[in-house]
Protein backbone atom coordinates (compact mmCIF):
# COMPACT_ATOMS: atom_id res chain seq x y z
CA UNK A 1 0.00 0.00 0.00
CA UNK A 2 0.76 3.51 -0.56
CA UNK A 3 -0.14 6.68 1.29
CA UNK A 4 0.99 10.55 0.65
CA UNK A 5 1.53 12.28 3.87
CA UNK A 6 1.24 16.29 3.10
CA UNK A 7 2.59 18.72 5.53
CA UNK A 8 1.17 22.14 4.98
CA UNK A 9 3.80 25.11 5.32
CA UNK A 10 4.91 27.69 2.94
CA UNK A 11 8.27 27.70 0.93
CA UNK A 12 11.14 30.28 1.77
CA UNK A 13 13.30 31.03 4.54
CA UNK A 14 10.86 34.03 6.03
CA UNK A 15 8.30 31.51 6.61
CA UNK A 16 10.57 28.37 7.70
CA UNK A 17 9.85 28.53 11.39
CA UNK A 18 6.26 30.14 11.81
CA UNK A 19 3.10 28.75 12.84
CA UNK A 20 1.96 28.35 9.69
CA UNK A 21 4.97 25.79 8.96
CA UNK A 22 3.74 23.41 11.63
CA UNK A 23 3.32 20.67 8.94
CA UNK A 24 6.70 21.69 7.20
CA UNK A 25 8.35 21.52 10.33
CA UNK A 26 7.38 17.82 11.41
CA UNK A 27 7.84 16.15 7.76
CA UNK A 28 11.31 17.58 8.24
CA UNK A 29 11.42 15.96 11.94
CA UNK A 30 10.57 12.88 10.13
CA UNK A 31 12.98 13.16 7.19
CA UNK A 32 15.88 13.75 9.82
CA UNK A 33 14.83 10.77 12.04
CA UNK A 34 14.87 8.56 8.80
CA UNK A 35 18.15 10.06 7.32
CA UNK A 36 16.12 10.35 4.31
CA UNK A 37 16.01 14.19 2.22
CA UNK A 38 13.17 15.92 0.36
CA UNK A 39 14.03 16.12 -3.52
CA UNK A 40 12.43 19.05 -5.37
CA UNK A 41 9.48 17.37 -7.81
CA UNK A 42 6.60 19.31 -9.09
CA UNK A 43 4.23 21.02 -7.24
CA UNK A 44 6.50 20.08 -4.58
CA UNK A 45 9.28 18.40 -2.58
CA UNK A 46 9.13 14.27 -2.14
CA UNK A 47 10.46 12.29 0.16
CA UNK A 48 9.68 8.36 0.38
CA UNK A 49 9.90 6.20 3.52
CA UNK A 50 9.08 2.79 4.23
CA UNK A 51 7.12 1.66 7.22
CA UNK A 52 6.26 -1.63 7.42
CA UNK A 53 5.65 -2.84 4.18
CA UNK A 54 4.04 0.44 3.17
CA UNK A 55 5.40 2.88 1.09
CA UNK A 56 4.69 6.49 2.38
CA UNK A 57 5.28 9.78 0.33
CA UNK A 58 5.91 12.85 2.51
CA UNK A 59 4.95 15.75 0.28
CA UNK A 60 5.66 19.90 1.25
CA UNK A 61 3.62 21.15 -1.49
CA UNK A 62 5.44 24.38 -2.99
CA UNK A 63 2.08 25.47 -4.63
CA UNK A 64 1.97 28.23 -1.07
CA UNK A 65 -0.41 27.61 1.77
CA UNK A 66 -3.57 28.18 -0.16
CA UNK A 67 -3.15 26.71 -3.48
CA UNK A 68 -1.87 23.58 -1.45
CA UNK A 69 -5.12 21.38 -3.25
CA UNK A 70 -3.20 21.73 -6.55
CA UNK A 71 -0.16 19.76 -5.08
CA UNK A 72 -2.20 17.23 -3.20
CA UNK A 73 -4.60 16.65 -6.25
CA UNK A 74 -1.46 16.58 -8.90
CA UNK A 75 0.08 13.88 -6.53
CA UNK A 76 -2.62 11.41 -5.92
CA UNK A 77 -3.21 11.40 -9.65
CA UNK A 78 0.53 10.40 -9.99
CA UNK A 79 0.41 7.99 -7.25
CA UNK A 80 -3.28 6.52 -8.31
CA UNK A 81 -4.16 6.96 -4.38
CA UNK A 82 -7.45 7.46 -3.46
CA UNK A 83 -9.12 9.85 -0.72
CA UNK A 84 -8.62 7.81 2.04
CA UNK A 85 -4.85 7.46 0.97
CA UNK A 86 -4.15 10.93 1.89
CA UNK A 87 -3.53 12.30 5.41
CA UNK A 88 -2.45 15.92 5.60
CA UNK A 89 -0.93 17.59 8.78
CA UNK A 90 -1.73 21.59 9.35
CA UNK A 91 -2.04 24.10 12.42
CA UNK A 92 -5.36 24.75 13.91
CA UNK A 93 -6.22 27.90 15.53
CA UNK A 94 -9.26 26.41 17.47
CA UNK A 95 -7.14 24.21 19.00
CA UNK A 96 -5.27 25.04 22.32
CA UNK A 97 -1.19 25.27 21.53
CA UNK A 98 0.13 21.57 21.47
CA UNK A 99 -3.51 19.70 21.38
CA UNK A 100 -3.04 16.87 18.41
CA UNK A 101 -6.54 15.88 16.74
CA UNK A 102 -6.86 13.55 13.90
CA UNK A 103 -10.42 13.14 12.37
CA UNK A 104 -11.71 11.57 8.82
CA UNK A 105 -13.17 14.05 7.69
CA UNK A 106 -14.88 17.12 8.67
CA UNK A 107 -14.96 21.03 7.72
CA UNK A 108 -11.54 23.34 7.04
CA UNK A 109 -12.15 25.83 10.19
CA UNK A 110 -11.31 28.23 8.50
CA UNK A 111 -7.84 26.99 6.93
CA UNK A 112 -7.39 28.06 3.80
CA UNK A 113 -5.08 25.28 3.12
CA UNK A 114 -7.77 22.46 3.89
CA UNK A 115 -10.14 25.15 2.15
CA UNK A 116 -8.42 24.73 -0.91
CA UNK A 117 -8.11 20.60 -1.14
CA UNK A 118 -11.44 20.74 -0.96
CA UNK A 119 -12.38 22.79 -3.08
CA UNK A 120 -9.25 20.19 -5.32
CA UNK A 121 -10.22 17.63 -4.80
CA UNK A 122 -14.17 17.71 -4.22
CA UNK A 123 -14.41 16.30 -1.01
CA UNK A 124 -14.22 16.83 2.67
CA UNK A 125 -13.77 12.90 3.19
CA UNK A 126 -9.73 12.86 3.65
CA UNK A 127 -8.06 12.51 6.80
CA UNK A 128 -6.39 15.49 8.60
CA UNK A 129 -3.90 15.83 11.60
CA UNK A 130 -4.42 19.29 13.14
CA UNK A 131 -2.15 20.56 15.41
CA UNK A 132 -2.94 23.54 17.68
CA UNK A 133 -1.46 26.56 17.73
CA UNK A 134 -3.57 28.59 20.14
CA UNK A 135 -5.52 31.86 18.99
CA UNK A 136 -3.26 34.02 21.47
CA UNK A 137 -3.96 37.25 19.19
CA UNK A 138 -6.02 40.47 19.05
CA UNK A 139 -9.22 40.88 16.32
CA UNK A 140 -7.73 41.29 12.79
CA UNK A 141 -4.57 39.75 13.77
CA UNK A 142 -5.01 36.34 12.74
CA UNK A 143 -2.62 36.81 9.90
CA UNK A 144 0.20 38.24 11.63
CA UNK A 145 -0.30 35.67 14.34
CA UNK A 146 -0.07 32.56 11.95
CA UNK A 147 2.79 34.12 9.95
CA UNK A 148 4.47 34.85 13.08
CA UNK A 149 7.48 32.86 14.69
CA UNK A 150 6.42 29.84 17.16
CA UNK A 151 7.25 30.62 20.63
CA UNK A 152 9.99 29.70 22.98
CA UNK A 153 7.49 27.35 24.57
CA UNK A 154 6.54 25.99 21.16
CA UNK A 155 9.77 25.55 20.09
CA UNK A 156 10.34 23.27 22.87
CA UNK A 157 7.35 21.45 22.40
CA UNK A 158 7.63 21.06 19.11
CA UNK A 159 9.98 18.06 19.08
CA UNK A 160 7.25 16.10 21.53
CA UNK A 161 4.54 16.98 18.87
CA UNK A 162 6.03 15.77 15.89
CA UNK A 163 6.87 12.52 17.53
CA UNK A 164 3.06 11.66 18.35
CA UNK A 165 1.91 13.09 15.07
CA UNK A 166 4.60 11.16 13.34
CA UNK A 167 3.67 7.98 15.49
CA UNK A 168 -0.24 8.89 14.17
CA UNK A 169 0.75 9.16 10.71
CA UNK A 170 2.59 5.27 10.92
CA UNK A 171 -0.99 4.17 12.91
CA UNK A 172 -2.96 5.70 10.01
CA UNK A 173 -1.38 3.81 7.51
CA UNK A 174 -1.40 0.23 9.86
CA UNK A 175 -4.59 0.45 11.78
CA UNK A 176 -6.52 2.75 9.47
CA UNK A 177 -8.42 6.14 10.58
CA UNK A 178 -10.61 5.07 13.37
CA UNK A 179 -8.02 2.88 15.08
CA UNK A 180 -5.26 5.71 14.82
CA UNK A 181 -7.69 8.78 16.31
CA UNK A 182 -8.37 6.28 19.56
CA UNK A 183 -4.85 6.15 19.72
CA UNK A 184 -3.67 9.67 18.82
CA UNK A 185 -6.96 11.93 20.21
CA UNK A 186 -6.46 10.45 23.71
CA UNK A 187 -2.96 10.62 24.34
CA UNK A 188 -1.65 13.06 26.54
CA UNK A 189 1.17 15.72 25.79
Amino acid sequence: MRYLIVGLGNVGEEYSRTRHNIGFMILDAWAQASDICFEPERYGSIATVSHKGRTLYLLKPSTYMNLSGKAVRYWMRKLHLSNEQILVICDDLNLPSGTVRLRRGGSDGGHNGLKNIEECLGSRDYARIRVGIGSDFDRGQQIDYVLSPLTDSQKEELDKISAKVIQGCKDFVLLGVERAMNILNIRKK
